[in-house]
């Protein structure tokens, strides 16, 4: 493939035009360009994005080709970043990738979703696959040098269909190169480019026979309608797209899904793909944060409820709902979303379901007697709830002391008072008893007009 190629039939005034043809060319030639070495489907149809079938496990080139008289790389070698990586297409799968990822990792432990074949590449320096993720490789290379690297995909695309029951359509992914330049300080920091391509994974030569499935499905339809598909190339040019979010914005966000991380849905507009994921500096001081989510709550709120109630996993995909948008969803909703187990959990958090205690007791502080002794008025007496959930004794004496406003470790003993006015100690056993009669449907034990509680 040749970038960009000009040649002039008149050469009388060639020294002329030169120069004004060569800015001209700069200013429409792209200064990166990627292209994956295999075969487009043909059964794609005019101005919709190509498709490319892959085999799992089968080391295919990409060749990292630069125009070196753009910019800066005339001037001198400044070496390159580039990150690949395979993620979901499908907004359902985006939604869902946390569950999606750990269910690939506990079917395939130890495997990878995207790897480079190392000896086959050519003109790449220091690759790196990092091990918390699983579809990502990087490295560097010079972009005045030849430069391929090969690539493997181990996941395939039925891996992660709603059913298996054989016989169905496997979900796309898409492969993405972002590249960055390094800045002053010498990091590789500063966005340079980013292309993406649709692709499709198949078990071991399954990508062959799909593409030969398709070729002979066109073929035999007529010409009219063969007209109304693109033909197949013999190699996969990437579309330039937006910058992977996570590496374009310097932002304090939580750490992402270790593996198959997705930016928000992909729309598809001609030529580009436009990928947007709104992210927000978050506050993380309990201050900062209510412990039940406000339907008034804004968005950057929102973010920050979600992170104190451990759902971090999930900030990406609630990225622009503010706490009315939350409150709104069902249950059902969020199960779908999120999954059964992290689903359930949030619709409790959201309806900031409560504890029901094992036992509440009504206490008040006994009033002193008047000169008269007369008993003191039953109106003047204001009785305060305790609730119990662990009902233990040390539950009881700390509780009864943050109500007397004493410390916890002031209070020697806590008895009450039994048949005949003696005195009896409270422990766990006690209480358990407590509870016993209060499941069997008797009186409570601590209720009474006689039923006085001591504190020493």
């Amino acid at each position: 493939m040749v970038l960009c190629h000009h040649s002039w039939e008149d050469s009388g005034d060639v020294k002329s035009e030169e120069p004004n043809i060569s800015t001209s060319a700069e200013q429409h030639c792209p200064s990166f360009q990627y292209i994956l070495c295999a075969v487009t489907s043909p059964a794609v149809k005019q101005h919709e994005e190509t498709l490319t079938y892959l085999n799992q496990g089968q080391s295919y080139e990409i060749r990292m080709l630069c125009n070196p008289k753009i910019g800066e790389f005339a001037e001198g070698r400044k070496l390159l970043k580039s990150v690949i990586r395979v993620v979901f297409h499908d907004r359902r799968l985006q939604y869902t990738e946390h569950q999606q990822l750990e269910g690939w990792r506990w079917n395939r432990p130890g495997d990878r979703i995207l790897d480079i074949d190392i000896p086959m590449s050519v003109g790449i320096l220091e690759p790196h696959m990092p091990s918390t993720l699983l579809n990502t490789v990087e490295f560097l290379w010079d972009p005045t040098k030849r430069t391929s690297v090969f690539v493997q995909v181990h996941c395939i695309s039925t891996e992660f269909t709603l059913r298996k029951n054989g016989g169905e359509k496997g979900v796309p992914f898409r492969i993405q190169v972002d590249t960055f330049k390094p800045n002053e300080k010498g990091e590789h920091m500063e966005h340079l480019h980013s292309a993406s391509c649709l692709i499709k994974v198949f078990k071991p030569k399954g990508a062959d026979r799909k593409q030969k499935t398709d070729r002979e499905k066109i073929e035999k339809q007529s010409l009219q309608e063969r007209e109304k598909y693109q033909p197949s190339y013999d190699s996969t040019v990437l579309t330039e797209c937006a910058p992977w979010p996570e590496v374009s914005s310097n932002i304090n966000s939580p750490p992402p899904t270790p593996g198959l991380v997705s930016p928000h849905p992909f729309k598809l507009q001609t030529p580009e793909r436009v990928c947007s994921s709104p992210s927000y500096a978050l506050d993380s001081s309990p201050e900062s944060m209510a412990e039940t989510l406000s339907p008034s709550a804004s968005i950057l709120e929102t973010q920050q409820w979600l992170l104190k109630n451990r759902f971090s996993n999930y900030s990406r995909v609630f990225a622009s709902y503010t706490g009315a948008d939350l409150l709104k969803l069902s249950r059902n909703d969020l199960v779908q979303i999120c999954g059964m187990a992290d689903g359930i959990r949030l619709s409790n958090a959201l309806k900031a379901r409560t504890v029901r205690p094992r036992l509440i007791l009504y206490v008040s502080k006994e009033l002193e007697a008047s000169g008269n002794n007369a008993p003191p008025n039953p109106a003047s007496v204001i009785y305060q709830e305790l609730y119990l959930e662990e009902l233990t004794a040390t539950e009881l004496t700390n509780k009864l002391a943050e109500l007397l406003s004493v410390p916890a470790n002031q209070v020697q003993q806590v008895s009450k008072q039994g048949p005949t006015g003696i005195h009896i100690l409270v422990n766990d056993q006690e209480m358990n008893l407590c509870l016993m009669l209060q499941d069997s449907g008797c009186k409570d034990h601590f209720k009474g007009p006689k039923a006085l509680i001591h504190v020493c």
